[in-house]
């Protein structure tokens, strides 16, 4: 399956989650965007290319699931979640 393929619907079914609640779609939206433009971001890859790695689509996947599995910011034993740190780091502009 190409990132491109990938649904609300696949993400939803990858997490167990059968709810058709419009706010968790609202949540898993946000999640598919999200996390499609962490992949880009971190690879420098264009959609067509992301596309021909078939690979990358369960990235996506784990992704998602993490960030709906996780949906609180917390801070534990002084470490940052690795994955809202490594996107705050690619946007950073302010490195000494």
């Amino acid at each position: 399956m190409k990132i491109s393929e990938v649904t609300i619907q696949d993400l939803k079914e990858f997490a167990h989650e059968y709810s058709e609640d419009p706010e968790v779609d609202r949540v898993f939206t946000n999640n598919l965007i999200a996390c499609k433009s962490y992949i880009k971001g971190y690879t420098g890859l264009t959609d067509e290319q992301m596309d021909s790695k078939e690979d990358l689509t369960i990235v996506l996947f784990i992704l998602s699931n993490e960030l709906y599995d996780n949906r609180t910011f917390t801070v534990q034993n002084d470490k940052m979640n690795p994955v809202i740190k490594s996107i705050l780091d690619m946007h950073s502009v302010n490195l000494l």
